[in-house]
């Protein structure tokens, strides 16, 4: 049996699990977890039922839009697969197009190979933006200013933008000089977004 593991953020008020949702197939099982992505995966309530469902011989198969939407850690990215390797489990991370296991029944090499990339770099992301956004903030109180945060009425701080699109900012920063277009393609977003990410990351003095 087929499963689809969703997750959206406690911190977005306005997350919607749609496009996730429009990513869904008739014969899977839906496992949604509203909560922080910091959380342990097998912490979660639908994710422990996924693992029961998986300890029980149900879920055989499990796809989800992103990588990062079965952790934030690389550490625990990488025990969550594990664990799907071990228990047979394909898994397949649909942003990506690639399935852990080959039509032969043997490991893909490069599953492993991007997903453990990704996974240390989504950190190494994570870790720079709470540094640059620390320093930020000290900055301006040095200075005398007070932060405020996003304008009122907003959904989304900068950093869960950030963190919502970390392969399209991957993108920019590999490819600044590229176009919007290609940069939409490689980041599998709009155009409109990766010029709202670009004057984020611009004023973040990030390259």
């Amino acid at each position: 049996m087929k499963a689809r593991y969703i997750r959206i953020s406690t911190l977005n008020k306005g997350q919607k699990t749609d496009r996730q949702d429009a990513q869904a197939k008739p014969d899977e099982l839906i496992f949604t977890d509203t909560i922080t992505g910091s959380t342990p995966f097998n912490k979660r309530p639908s994710g422990l039922k996924l693992i029961e469902a998986i300890e029980a011989g149900k879920v055989n198969y499990v796809s989800t839009s992103q990588l990062d939407r079965l952790g934030r850690s690389a550490m625990d990215i990488q025990r969550t697969l594990d664990y799907f390797k071990e228990k047979g489990v394909t898994v397949k991370i649909d942003n990506l197009g690639i399935e852990s296991i080959l039509p032969n029944g043997k490991a893909n090499p490069s599953f492993k190979m991007i997903t453990d990339i990704l996974a240390n770099l989504s950190e190494m992301t994570r870790e720079s933006i709470l540094e640059n956004q620390e320093q930020g903030i000290k900055l301006a109180k040095a200075k005398g200013t007070v932060y405020l945060g996003r304008v009122k009425g907003t959904t989304e701080t900068d950093e869960q933008v950030l963190e919502k699109y970390k392969v399209a900012v991957k993108a920019i920063k590999m490819n600044p000089k590229m176009s919007l277009r290609n940069l939409a393609k490689l980041g599998n977003c709009s155009m409109n977004t990766i010029k709202k990410l670009k004057e984020i990351l611009n004023n973040k003095g990030n390259d």
